[in-house]
């Protein structure tokens, strides 16, 4: 069985944000964090838990698209357990909309067989969630989003995917495979990187491709402008005695709907 993970290196929020005077990118140097994705680390342990129900048998490929410097995320995934590693490789300072992300996905994939494909729900930095859906689409796989736990079958043909709903409750559905899952978070915690897996993943060989090489569709988004966001501070000082300042927050607080 093959597992393919999907990550995405994205800024570090501990680290400063500088945006470059055009408005067009960011400024970074050698001194600017960057970190694997949150939800792509969940998917990634998700994965590793079903190799570890047969590690012989069961194999865990993760693959990111970005600069040459996001192989440090491929390391580390690496150094978790995963099996190998493919990095589609863009020029600094590529804008990536999820179209082009989820194509050059696409690409990669459909020369190779996979099972069982996983993104986690969203990165940290856009906050689109497009990757994952768009992948299924362009693969013609089915795909269940927000997953927060997986099960493999016995005869790994299907998947039994959690997920939570409103109320607290949660979903069970089940997945034939192939098929593609977003991870929204885990009840597992990722796994530290080991030291023997750290050890192995500096000397692994990754399979490169320049993206350019790769079939991707025509960019349907722009970046026209990065900016931080406005300060703004607004209030209103309520008037009168204490019962005419409750009536008038009683007013605000139906008019905005908060209260009947």
């Amino acid at each position: 069985m093959n597992i393919l993970v999907c990550i995405k290196e994205v800024l570090d929020p501990d680290g400063v944000i500088t945006i470059a005077p055009s408005g067009e990118n960011l400024l970074t140097d050698r001194n600017t964090l960057y970190k694997l994705n949150r939800f792509d680390e969940f998917a990634v342990e998700e994965a590793l838990r079903i190799k570890d129900g047969d590690k012989n048998a069961i194999s865990v490929e993760v693959v990111t698209v970005g600069p040459p410097r996001a192989e440090t995320v491929l390391r580390r995934a690496l150094g978790m357990g995963a099996d190998h590693g493919g990095h589609i490789r863009t020029k600094e300072g590529f804008f990536l909309s999820p179209f082009i992300v989820a194509s050059a996905l696409a690409s990669y994939v459909k020369p190779k067989i996979y099972d069982l494909i996983l993104t986690g729900i969203l990165a940290e930095d856009d906050l689109e969630g497009q990757v994952g859906p768009l992948l299924s689409e362009l693969l013609s796989l089915p795909c269940i989003t927000s997953a927060i736990d997986l099960n493999l079958a016995p005869q790994r043909q299907r998947l039994e995917v959690h997920r939570e709903i409103e109320g607290g409750l949660r979903e069970r559905l089940n997945l034939k495979l192939p098929g593609v899952v977003t991870i929204q978070s885990s009840r597992h915690n990722p796994r530290y990187p080991t030291l023997t897996h750290v050890l192995r993943a500096r000397k692994q060989a990754l399979k490169t491709i320049p993206i350019e090489t790769l079939e991707t569709l025509e960019p349907r988004q722009r970046l026209f402008r990065i900016s931080y966001p406005q300060k703004s501070r607004s209030g209103q000082v309520l008037a009168g005695s204490p019962r005419e300042k409750a009536s008038q927050l009683r007013q605000i607080l139906k008019e905005k709907g908060l209260i009947a």
